[in-house]
């Protein structure tokens, strides 16, 4: 229990948002006295009793946490995921002393240093140099231990030349990149880091990822939020997954992050029936195009490296017997480019014989796509003659993943393809 330096239990935090009535054309004026009066009177007895005055005719109760309970470890890097909406930047609020939680408690063992939002602790008119002591004295340390890391933070920041300028002059990656130097450098038992790093480049989002494995490593704890799966993956061992304020997974980073994926397969197939924008002679039909994983399970997004599968259901013509049928998919890119195809026949399948109605599956073992959105085409012939043709029938939302088992992941800039590759070096005399 002695290496536990977060705790939560049964962490709740609410949120009472007003509502305006919606109101026709006639409204008596003494209607609108007795309203306006009741208004004042509300917000008059608020304001007594040190609650927030809410605007609006009605309220509502909004319960961003619910019943919130997890442990971290010290040197333990943590990831929070979940969807837009799910409560993760609350939760970091809480834990960041920000925000009171509405029930439960959080115990909390050192100092932490938040990122929550770009510039946050700067203030616009000072420079970057005189921010550089405001928000490390935010943060709790001394002037002797800003001095001390000041020339490190500087660098890392790569703001030398701006060093003197006002950062309301900043643009937002040099921001984040000056408060995200100044919160990692100087040296917190707790760093607290939301989604904020999106706004920097790939380069620097590298760099920050390598810093916060330092600090992990270092035997501090890092509380990580971000949408990118990718980079959790990296970072992190362990994550959390929120929903709708409640605690949905609680595992390895990987279980985790599947489970994150699976949530999204809401609504993950396409429907085709209704599709007008369709050619062929319609001796088939298709119907609904869906992506799977490798447990058969529907998703919208799958990490490079996983197996996948691309379902297609279909129906033919009763008056007609199916035989010699192509499937064949083709895939684009960015820019819209089309990247390859995936083609029953070409890959030596073929359907000779074919039932009236069914559903054709073309997986793809350890799939070699670099993190996108790829759109594909949907194709059926039969006998050589095309049965039916839709573009963009559906697509394919890839997370970066482990591809090469090497733990490290590929970045944006390798281009769609991830190929398997074998390295050799030798001397010469």
């Amino acid at each position: 229990m002695s290496d536990i330096v977060i705790k939560t239990e049964n962490l709740g935090k609410k949120y009472v948002i007003g509502h305006q009535a919606q109101r026709g054309g006639y409204t008596a004026l003494r209607d609108v006295l007795m309203q306006n009066a009741r208004t004042l009177w509300s917000k008059t007895k608020d304001l007594a009793t040190g609650k927030p005055v809410i605007q609006g005719d009605t309220t509502e109760e909004v319960w961003a946490l619910k019943d919130v309970n997890f442990e971290v470890h010290r040197g333990e890097a943590l990831g929070i995921i979940g969807r837009n909406g799910a409560g993760k930047s609350t939760l970091l609020k809480v834990l960041s002393r920000i925000t009171e939680p509405t029930a439960g408690r959080v115990t909390i063992k050192g100092r932490v240093a938040s990122l929550l939002e770009v510039g946050t602790g700067f203030h616009p008119e000072l420079s970057g140099r005189e921010n550089i002591y405001l928000n490390g004295t935010i943060l709790g340390m001394t002037r002797a231990e800003i001095k001390r890391k000041f020339d490190e933070i500087v660098s890392f920041a790569e703001v030398e030349r701006y060093l003197d300028t006002p950062v309301k002059r900043y643009s937002s990656g040099m921001y984040v990149r000056l408060a995200f130097a100044v919160a990692a450098h100087l040296d917190p038992e707790i760093l607290v880091v939301d989604e904020v790093l999106a706004v920097g480049d790939a380069q620097f989002q590298k760099k920050c990822l390598g810093k916060m494995n330092d600090v992990a490593r270092g035997g501090r704890t890092v509380l990580f939020v971000s949408h990118n799966m990718a980079a959790v993956s990296a970072l992190c061992s362990r994550a959390i997954l929120l929903k709708d304020g409640t605690i949905t997974c609680d595992a390895n980073v990987d279980e985790a992050i599947n489970d994150y994926l699976s949530s999204l397969s809401e609504k993950a197939e396409t429907y085709l029936d209704d599709r007008a924008d369709r050619r062929g002679d319609g001796t088939v039909r298709l119907c609904e195009v869906w992506i799977e994983d490798r447990d058969g399970q529907r998703v919208t997004s799958v990490r490079s490296g996983d197996d996948v599968t691309i379902v297609l259901r279909y129906k033919g013509d009763p008056g007609k017997k199916l035989t010699n049928m192509k499937i064949a998919f083709a895939l684009r890119g960015p820019m819209n480019a089309r990247i390859t195809d995936l083609s029953s026949s070409t890959s030596g399948f073929d359907f000779v014989e074919v039932p009236l109605t069914g559903v054709v599956r073309c997986t793809l073992p350890r799939l070699a796509l670099n993190s996108g959105t790829y759109l594909f085409n949907a194709f059926c012939s039969m006998n050589g003659i095309v049965s039916d043709h839709i573009a963009d029938a559906g697509k394919i939302h890839v997370e970066a993943g482990d591809f090469f088992e090497t733990g490290k992941l590929p970045g944006g800039a390798w281009g769609p393809f991830l190929l398997q590759q074998r390295w050799s070096i030798q001397g010469e005399a």
